[in-house]
C-alpha cells in the first residue's frame, strides 16, 4: 500500500474518532508532511475528512467510498490478506476476474468497480450498471468446494448475498428464478457465475461469480424496460450501511462458507 492507502485504511478503522498526524504518521512510517499530502490527496477523490486542531483527522461517517481499504477494515483476520482489486470502471468485473483466474489468482479474490460498462446477465442479456451499484466478481476454486455442481454453487452464491443483505440490513430478499434476487417483486440483484476448464481433461479449473446490486441506484434513471422491474436496495443517499460492509460481508461469507 501507498501512504495514502495506509492512511485511507487508518481513517476507515477509525471512523467513530478523531486520530493525530503524529500517530497516523508513526503507524505508517512517514513524516507529518506526508500524512498532511495523503489527506489532501484523498481529499481530491471525495473523501470528507474532517480536522480540528489538537485532535486530528477523522473521516465523516456518512464516506461511502468504495475501496479496498474500506472493504478490508470489515473482513476477519482470515480473509483481511485477500487479493481485493478496485476500479472506478470496467467493461465487466466478471471479465477482469477470469483473466486474473486464468492467472492463476487465488480463491476468494475479488475484483469491484464503481460502474460497469458492459455488465451482463445470463444469455448475454445486459446489466444495466451506473453509479449507485455494487458490482464485484469473485473468484472460486473448485478444491475449496464442496460441490461444483453449477445449480448447487449458483444456490449458494444466491444465498451468500441474501444472508449478507439480511444480516446487515434486515431486509430479506428472495431468488426468483435461477439467479436473480427480488424484494417486493422488484428485481435488486442478478448473480452470474462462468467457470473455465482444461481442454484435454476437461478439468474445471476456477469459477467466477458476477454479482450485481443496486444498492442506493437511481431508479427513475434506469432505461424504461429496465426501470419496470427492478428497485433497490435503498432510495438514493438513505442507505444504512455502506457498499464496503456489503461488499465485505459477501467475500467473508462466500470464502467461509461451502455450498
Amino acid at each position: 500500500m501507498n501512504t495514502s492507502e495506509k492512511i485511507l485504511y487508518i481513517l476507515e478503522s477509525n471512523k467513530d474518532s478523531y486520530i493525530s498526524g503524529e500517530d497516523m504518521a508513526s503507524q505508517c512510517g512517514v513524516s507529518r508532511n506526508a500524512v498532511w499530502k495523503a489527506i489532501k490527496d484523498l481529499r481530491e477523490k471525495g473523501y470528507e475528512i474532517e480536522a480540528i486542531s489538537n485532535k486530528g483527522y477523522k473521516l465523516n461517517a456518512d464516506t461511502d467510498i468504495i475501496s479496498a481499504e474500506g472493504i478490508r477494515v470489515y473482513l476477519s483476520e482470515n480473509t483481511k490478506n485477500l487479493n481485493i482489486l478496485v476500479f472506478d470502471s470496467l467493461n465487466s468485473t466478471s471479465d477482469k476476474a477470469k483473466e486474473l483466474a486464468m492467472k492463476g489468482y487465488d480463491h476468494g479474490t475479488a475484483v469491484v468497480a464503481i460502474t460497469q460498462s458492459e455488465g451482463r446477465g445470463r444469455k448475454h442479456h445486459s446489466f444495466f450498471s451506473p453509479k449507485g451499484g455494487l458490482y464485484m466478481s469473485i473468484i472460486l476454486k473448485p478444491e475449496m468446494l464442496r460441490n461444483t455442481d453449477s445449480n448447487v454453487v449458483t444456490s449458494f452464491v444466491g444465498n451468500v448475498v441474501i444472508d449478507a443483505i439480511n444480516e446487515l440490513t434486515g431486509i430479506e430478499p428472495y431468488i426468483d428464478g435461477i439467479n436473480d434476487l427480488y424484494v417486493d417483486g422488484k428485481k435488486i440483484c442478478g448473480i452470474l457465475l462462468e467457470s473455465g476448464s482444461e481442454f484435454d481433461s476437461n478439468t474445471l479449473q476456477w469459477i467466477v461469480a458476477g454479482i450485481g446490486i443496486n444498492f442506493d441506484s437511481d431508479i427513475s434513471k434506469f432505461p424504461k424496460d429496465v426501470k419496470k422491474r427492478a428497485s433497490s436496495l435503498f432510495d438514493t443517499g438513505k442507505a444504512t450501511i455502506t457498499k464496503n460492509m456489503l461488499i465485505a460481508k459477501i467475500i467473508e461469507n462466500i470464502t467461509n462458507r461451502q455450498p
